[in-house]
């Protein structure tokens, strides 16, 4: 969308105004000068065991400073030495130089999926309908040293859950499957803002989801938002399983970007996966963005041009109209749930066997390079790098976070690089 200079300048000199007040603007993933080592920090805790029935994952990451918040399914918390096991309900803290477990444990009675930090608060979205024992659905606003909920945040939301959040403009960005799907809140007291007044409805056929945006992505300069999720309308307008937000200084608009391939469905036959875009990240320059995906693989040889299913693939942020990714690596025919970009390649999660694998169905097909749990895939040609530390995970691995000395793998997975480490691997610039 074209704007006068005077509105750039002005959108500009907004921008750099929120990010000198503290806890308003969200760090931007740094740019990696080169891929991250596949030999994990031996100085991290792991997840544990429970009795649950339900595999134990991280779902998400949040930094302050020298501490780490760790979100997710799980109930128990070993000690990097794997000789101490603690109590911890969905989220937990530890200290990243040592790996030492915090005092930190609020009581939340739901999965954590998303969590955004600032100076003086952690923000944390679920499915969740309690922390510390009082009534908080799906988003709460907790002190970073003691954990206890700040009294002036109320969450919004009665129904649904949150699976996504962002601090955008010094607006609290979150997506879910609540009524509105996406909204601002005001970071103070939670309320909704007009900032984001965007209609997002439908469902794709034989889903068994409720509506809703699943996961977004903003790019460092804070002017497009993408999401992906189980919708078929945004404002009125066809945009089927993914769309693109403008961001402006005071209000967000529905972009002219669309991908008509997304009306069309992978050849899965299961319900769960008809909406099969999993996650999104924009590169450290915002000229790309990738989406991971589910799905199985396409359904004809001809899809395999312009179809994202089981696989990752690039579009660049100033094509509005699309007719093919730049390009789509595949799995060939299993998840992938997460991605990230970090300039010096684009990372991806799931629980594949190969990546390169354009001919395969269930199998290795020609040029096809065994990639257990995930990759590296080069940016520009969209082929498999070789980092490989083999992380054989069971569903999958569900998030990233990109600092600036390394790579931090959110999993259900319990060895990666040939070591033990349930759910928590950090992976240092080599």
């Amino acid at each position: 969308m074209t704007t006068s200079r005077i509105a750039a300048t002005a959108g500009a000199a907004a921008i750099c105004l929120l990010a000198t007040i503290p806890g308003l603007a969200e760090a931007q993933n740094p740019a990696h000068p080169t891929v991250v080592s596949t030999d994990p920090s031996n100085l991290t805790p792991h997840l544990a065991a429970d009795n649950t029935g339900v595999r134990p994952r991280v779902l998400a990451y949040g930094e302050i400073d020298n501490t780490m918040y760790v979100g997710g399914i799980f109930h128990n918390i070993e000690d990097r030495r794997r000789q101490t096991t603690v109590g911890r309900d969905h989220l937990f803290s530890f200290d990243i130089p040592t790996g030492n477990i915090s005092s930190f444990a609020p009581n939340v009675n739901g999965p954590v999926w998303s969590i955004v930090t600032t100076p003086g608060a952690v923000f944390i979205g679920g499915d969740f309908t309690t922390v510390n024992g009082v009534p908080q659905r799906g988003l709460a606003k907790l002190n970073p040293m003691t954990g206890n909920l700040d009294p002036d945040f109320d969450s919004p939301f009665n129904t649904g859950r949150v699976t996504e959040m962002h601090m955008v403009r010094g607006r609290l960005v979150v997506a879910g499957s609540f009524p509105r799907k996406l909204i601002a809140l005001n970071t103070t007291t939670g309320n909704g803002t007009t900032y984001i007044t965007t209609s997002i409805t439908g469902s794709v056929p034989l889903t068994n989801e409720n509506t809703n945006v699943f996961k977004f992505a903003v790019d460092p300069s804070q002017t497009h938002l993408v999401a992906v999720g189980n919708f078929t309308q945004v404002d009125g307008s066809q945009r089927v399983r993914a769309f693109m937000l403008n961001l402006g200084g005071t209000s967000a608009t529905l972009s002219p970007w669309r991908y008509p391939p997304f009306a069309t469905k992978c050849s899965t036959n299961t319900a769960s996966r008809q909406s099969y875009l999993e996650d999104v990240d924009f590169s450290p320059d915002g000229s790309y963005f990738v989406f991971a995906s589910t799905g199985f693989v396409p359904s004809t040889t001809a899809e395999l041009e312009t179809m994202v299913c089981d696989a990752a693939a690039r579009f660049e942020t100033n094509i509005m109209s699309p007719t093919k990714p730049t390009w789509i690596n595949y799995t060939g025919g299993d998840t992938l749930h997460s991605v990230v970009a970090t300039g010096a390649a684009v990372y991806v999660q799931g629980h594949s066997r190969w990546l390169n694998n354009k001919f395969g169905r269930d199998s290795a097909g020609p040029g096809a390079v065994e990639r257990p749990g995930g990759g590296a895939i080069n940016p520009d040609t969209g082929l498999a790098l070789p980092w490989n530390p083999v992380m054989a995970n069971n569903v999958g691995g569900f998030d990233f976070l990109v600092t600036s000395s390394g790579l931090w793998l959110g999993r259900d997975g319990n060895r990666i690089g040939g070591e033990y480490h349930r759910g928590i691997a950090f992976m240092p610039l080599a």
